[in-house]
């Protein structure tokens, strides 16, 4: 009976720290959602080189990881800069200094970047794998990559004290990473984006092996509020791809693909401006949503943004790609244009699905007496009150039992 007990504190004692580390980066991941840049004047990009100083990061026969990855972040930083006077990048870390996971993060948050990208090399012992990929947040069922998440992760066991900084989350435990599958991240799409282009740079323009876009759970990503990815470039326990990676070439050939897939993402947030001139009918079949009425006054309601503009557009479906019922919300000198009216979050991210094919940036917005809310304030109370009960329901099961 004693032990039964005491298993069952331990047990409910795991999952309370999960709910309030949960709860503590509810704010960070569901951020500035209707903020998802349209054209602007600057962008700002965040170069993560992994590791650094006291961490190593993965090792080769005659390199570290943290050399390897420290120096194509500076050559992409140059390239960045050179390349346009209105892009602004800056570093989490410029020198061979140890720079803690979570600070890396919130370099980012605090400049309010646009895009966030983590630099690493890979390593699979006694396995001669080879290429490269790139990851998004998220949650993946495949063993090898929650290896690399859980390798990368680690990192935060250089710091003092990290079981309080990371609110009891253990990167070697894999019941720590439940919490990840339980969230949703709120930059998938962007996210995604710019990870297809830089795999497609790698294996287009320098011939690199493609391993893929995947996603897995990185406490760096999770941390972060914008599109973030994080690139394996390629694998330092593979003696060819260490000399590669070594080489002024192959420095050169890695920076230069992540720094054309950067500015592709960027001409592509920038079509999102929409010129009215250049609007054409579609054969598209319209999907039909209702316009927001005088009962929803004072309430918050769940849209679909499909458009932004500098200039008013009629809301006729020919404008539209034949979408009906538009809504034209004001905010400032632009114009957003949405469509659907939800007062369930899910319904509305369902309801994105079905329109991707004819609008495929379009994302999901909150609205309150026609105008726009951030996310976090629509969502994070219903949020948190789900993943608790989520959280919860084993634990109410193992009450019954007993």
């Amino acid at each position: 009976m004693g032990t039964e007990t005491k298993n069952g504190e331990h047990c409910t004692n795991n999952i309370n720290i999960i709910i309030l580390f949960i709860i503590a980066l509810i704010s960070i991941n569901i951020n500035c959602l209707a903020d998802v840049p349209g054209k602007k004047e600057g962008y700002t990009i965040v170069i993560d080189p992994g590791h650094g100083g006291r961490d190593p990061g993965a090792v080769g026969s005659f390199s570290y990881e943290k050399d390897i990855v420290l120096s194509v972040a500076l050559k992409l930083g140059e390239y960045l800069q050179k390349s346009n006077t209105s892009i602004k990048v800056i570093f989490t870390r410029k020198t061979d200094t140890y720079v803690e996971l979570r600070e890396r993060a919130e370099i980012a948050n605090r400049n309010n970047a646009d895009l966030f990208i983590s630099i690493h090399a890979n390593l699979i012992t006694g396995k001669n794998a080879y290429g490269a990929e790139t990851y998004i947040m998220g949650h993946s069922l495949d063993a090898e990559n929650l290896q690399v998440a859980m390798k990368e992760n680690a990192v935060i066991l250089q710091d003092s004290d990290y079981s309080a900084k990371y609110e009891g989350f253990d990167p070697k435990s894999p019941e720590s990473y439940v919490m990840f599958s339980l969230i949703q991240n709120a930059f998938s799409e962007q996210s995604t984006n710019l990870a297809a282009k830089i795999q497609t740079q790698y294996k287009e323009k320098i011939g690199r092996f493609d391993r893929g876009v995947k996603q897995e759970r990185f406490l760096v990503l999770w941390r972060t509020a914008m599109p973030s990815v994080l690139t394996e470039i390629g694998f330092i326990s593979n003696i060819g791809e260490e000399k590669y990676m070594n080489s002024k070439q192959g420095q050169d050939d890695i920076a230069s693909s992540i720094f054309r897939a950067c500015i592709d993402y960027i001409s592509d947030i920038n079509k999102k401006t929409i010129d009215p001139s250049k609007m054409r009918e579609t054969a598209i079949v319209p999907v039909d949503s209702a316009k927001i009425n005088t009962d929803n006054k004072g309430k918050i309601i769940f849209m679909i943004q499909v458009a932004t503009s500098n200039k008013k557009i009629a809301t006729k479906p020919a404008n539209f790609k034949n979408l009906k019922n538009i809504i034209e919300i004001s905010t400032g000198d632009k114009f957003r244009y949405a469509t659907g009216t939800y007062t369930d979050y899910e319904k509305a991210v369902n309801y994105r699905k079905q329109i991707e094919k004819i609008f495929p940036d379009a994302f999901v917005i909150a609205v309150k007496d026609n105008k726009i809310l951030p996310l976090r304030e629509a969502l994070e109370q219903d949020k948190r009150q789900k993943t608790i009960h989520l959280i919860r329901q084993p634990v109410d099961s193992m009450d019954e039992e007993r």
